[in-house]
């Protein structure tokens, strides 16, 4: 017979037939000891003036348990109506059921009450139990009036006055406490030790609290133990906790489930799953092997450290499953991107009428995120419907955020508009799924409402709405927010600060995010990297290769963005040396090499003139992405190999690799060079033909100057009558560049002409025409065009190149005198020119020196 049943005859036989109170006391508290509490509560009402004052606190307890106040209130009335209220036992447990039911004032008039009787008012239990109310009401100040008052009418705290005010108060008034402690009580009391250990465990002095447990006299505590491995895995230092385990072994403790759940959190967090095996052997040599609670922690260490496998065995193991131990399973196949695998479970958790709660429902809405099934969210949120933890603000916020990354933003917005009570994570989950949408004006919109709504934001919030800023290159804006981040003291946080690192450098104001990296108290690897990234993108590639070499300093190891990151730095300077310094580097260090630090690594080879290395690396690497067979195709024609090139190309369709439009501009870019036109204008023809890639610009700006340079300059002027878009500077640029090369000045003007109505104010338009002019010896025109520029005060900016020499990069403009080695260098340069005269090369260095002098 199901156990439900046989109770409720047994209790229907009792209510049917006399019982003698003696049986009615004693049934009550068998029931009350079962768990029974509704039924023990129910039988007492059979008979109320019966019980004694023996079971009135089973029954207050019974009260308690079911949070039921009615019950509670109708208790202390028979209580009352019997005198039996002025009982200590009776009425501290009046005061703990008040307490515990919500209704603190009623605590109060009890405690008052009973401490005007002579003889109660040093009952040390009465105080105990109200100071602990207070505190669970979170009423601090009252709480320690209380405690004061306790202390000046003569009552003396005991352990549990002492561990109640540790458990709420922080590391300044705990250490009062302890010396308290240290003074007044002589007598070792495990209780309150443990109760020291949390309150610096958890204000992180974990040295305290290690202190305090060292100096334990009686270590056979099991619950000592078991708070010092919690303390030390809460405060990151997971190793200690695994070395108090084994030690614990050692000093034969008796383990009970929290010593397993502690120590299998530590390997959770470490990711030390042979550990964690070690830790599931012991629990089955002590009988462990059935505990739920013990079981879904070791099923959750083996999800969170990546064995699914041993993780499924481990639920397949246990006969009993609670909703734990299934939340445990789906959270573990999520966690680890199985999402399938997550939704056969909910389904078979429902086929075994297991009723989901919310934190299932938000691992299963968290699975439809991932892979964005937006059907199967839907199906979930209808089932919610019916169901009360619907309007849970957790679900809530998961369905906001399933619909976000689903693109159904409509649907995220109808779920917040229904939602009673707008928390940080609801609106956080709106703002970043406006984000990932795209849709940015938006975010920043509910940002507002938000703020409207007093809810204040979090760091995630703020790093949201400043990449929403930098998504629009609203750089004002960013430096509003940036002040709002400022006074709320969210600047200080690393991710806010990177955001703000990030916003600077894609706006182009490296010196805002260097002030702002600068002001982070705590540097993450991911805002060194950023800085880095910052300084290559706005053309300080030196200070990006300094900040590399100070990362190591600060403690932190390099990762392979950090290398890419600096390998691109070098790119940009071709500082050939810096690079293979960086090279073995990584090499020493083992750095787990991924394809974008390898196509980085043979960038940086190609640009500093070193092919033959690149094309090592490049036939070396296991795996090769589009982005690495551009970048070695681009290598070989900047070097002026462009059969290579093509050879390459060739190679890339047949492995499969689907070219993009960037290999097309790195071919047209290599046939430009070696000026084989055929070819050229061929592989232009094969970008929509073959492959279906519109042409940009860039490519029409290869295919005009390939014609240019060949000197086909009608061919060149007609293709650019073709282009199916407006031509822009470059197209224009190119064009006159060619006219000047082949003499041709009528098209050379024509192309001027359109040059200087798209860009009017840039002083290098007009110096190529005033060029054209001077070789063409039409000296009036040539003049007309000096004289404008001077009008308009345009200039040409100068050119520039760079050396590197012992480690040492020196960079030279053109007509520049700043270096401090410029007498040396014209000496030589001098020198070198004498020397091209006598070998018959006036005319050459007459030509160079003129130019020199432009």
């Amino acid at each position: 017979m199901h156990p439900t049943i046989r109770l409720s005859r047994q209790l229907s036989h009792y209510e049917s037939s006399h019982l003698s109170p003696a049986l009615l006391n004693s049934n009550i508290k068998a029931f009350i000891q079962q768990g029974h509490f509704a039924e023990a509560l129910k039988l007492y009402s059979v008979s109320p003036l019966s019980a004694t004052q023996f079971t009135f606190p089973s029954l207050l307890k019974a009260s308690t348990f079911l949070s039921n106040l009615k019950y509670g209130k109708t208790l202390h009335s028979t209580i009352i109506q019997l005198g039996l209220h002025f009982d200590p036992y009776i009425t501290t447990s009046l005061i703990n059921m008040y307490v515990k039911c919500g209704s603190l004032s009623s605590a109060v008039n009890v405690f008052e009450k009973m401490v005007e009787r002579e003889g109660f008012l040093k009952d040390v239990t009465l105080w105990n139990s109200l100071l602990d109310g207070y505190l669970k009401f979170g009423q601090t100040k009252d709480g320690l009036t209380h405690f004061h008052k306790m202390l000046a009418l003569g009552v003396l705290p005991d352990a549990y006055s002492l561990s109640i005010l540790l458990g709420a108060l922080g590391f300044k008034e705990g250490k009062q406490i302890h010396g308290y402690i240290v003074r007044n009580v002589c007598k070792s009391d495990p209780f309150l030790e443990t109760s020291l250990i949390d309150v610096y465990s958890g204000c992180n002095r974990i040295m305290e609290a290690w202190s305090v447990f060292d100096h334990l006299e009686d270590k056979s505590s099991v619950v000592v133990w078991n708070v010092m491995i919690g303390g030390f895995f809460e405060n990151g230092l997971w190793e200690w906790s695994l070395k108090l385990y084994s030690l614990m072994k050692s000093e034969n403790v008796k383990f009970v489930s929290e010593s397993f759940t502690s120590t299998l959190s530590a390997c959770r967090y470490g990711d030390v799953v042979d550990f964690g095996r070690q830790v599931h052997c012991d629990l089955i040599k002590v009988g462990f092997e059935n505990n739920p609670f013990v079981y879904t922690s070791l099923l959750s260490m083996y999800g969170k450290c990546g064995f699914v496998e041993d993780a499924e065995n481990v639920f397949h193991q246990v006969l009993d499953k609670g909703i734990e131990l299934w939340n445990a399973l789906i959270s573990t196949f999520v966690s680890n991107k199985c999402s399938y695998a997550a939704f056969e479970v909910y389904n078979k958790m429902r086929h075994n009428v297991i009723t989901p709660d919310s934190f299932t429902v938000s691992n299963v809405l968290s699975s439809c995120s991932m892979i964005g099934i937006y059907n199967v969210g839907r199906s979930v949120h209808a089932e919610l419907v019916k169901r009360p933890i619907e309007s849970g603000t957790p679900v809530q916020s998961a369905l906001l955020t399933m619909y976000c990354k689903c693109g159904s933003v409509a649907d995220a917005n109808s779920i917040l508009h229904g939602m009673r009570e707008k928390d940080v994570v609801a609106w956080g989950s709106m703002i970043s799924g406006f984000c990932q949408n795209r849709k940015f004006r938006e975010a920043l919109d509910y940002f507002g409402r938000m703020d409207a709504d007093g809810v204040r934001p979090d760091s995630d919030i703020m790093s949201s709405v400043i990449s929403a800023c930098t998504s629009l290159e609203n750089v004002d804006l960013g430096c509003m927010i940036h002040g709002h981040v400022s006074k709320s003291g969210l600047d200080r946080d690393v991710y806010v600060a990177t955001s703000l690192v990030d916003m600077y450098s894609k706006c182009g104001f490296p010196y805002m995010a260097e002030k702002a990296f600068s002001s982070m108290p705590h540097k993450n690897l991911v805002a060194w990297n950023s800085m880095m990234s910052c300084y290559c993108r706005n053309g300080l590639p030196d200070q990006s290769i300094k900040l590399f070499s100070k990362i190591v300093e600060h403690g932190f190891y390099p990762d392979s963005i950090s290398i890419t990151n600096v390998l691109a730095a070098v790119s940009s300077i071709a500082a050939l040396l810096n690079g293979k310094i960086i090279h073995g580097y990584l090499v020493r260090i083992e750095i787990e090499s991924d394809i974008q630090l390898e196509n980085a690594l043979m960038d940086m080879y190609i640009k500093c003139g070193f092919l033959k290395y690149a094309d090592y690396l490049f036939r070396n690497m296991s795996e090769k992405d589009v982005v690495t067979w551009n970048c070695i195709i681009s290598g070989y024609g900047s070097h002026g190999n462009c059969i290579r090139a093509l050879s390459l190309f060739d190679e890339m369709k047949n492995c499969g690799i689907k070219p993009d439009e960037v290999t097309f501009l790195s071919l047209l870019s290599s046939c430009n060079h070696a000026g084989l036109v055929d070819e050229g204008h061929n592989i232009f023809q094969s970008m929509t033909v073959e492959h279906g890639i519109e042409p940009k610009m860039e490519h029409y700006v290869n295919i005009v100057d390939l014609l240019g340079r060949a000197g086909c300059l009608e061919d060149a002027y007609n293709f650019v009558k073709t282009m199916p878009m407006e031509p822009d500077r470059s197209v224009w640029l190119s064009l006159l560049c060619a006219s000047r090369a082949h003499s041709n000045v009528e098209l050379g003007e024509l192309a001027a002409h359109n040059l200087l109505k798209v860009e009017p104010d840039r002083g290098s338009n007009y110096v190529q025409l005033l060029h054209l002019y001077g070789e063409a010896e039409l000296w009036d025109k040539a003049a007309n065009i000096r004289t404008t520029m001077k009008e308009k005060g345009l200039k040409k900016n100068p050119g520039c190149s760079w050396i590197e020499v012992r480690d040492k990069v020196d960079v030279f403009f053109s007509g520049d005198s700043s270096s401090p080695r410029t007498m040396e260098i014209y000496e030589i340069l001098h020198s070198l020119g004498r020397n091209l005269m006598k070998k018959g090369g006036a005319n050459e260095i007459l030509e160079a020196f003129s130019d020199l002098e432009v």
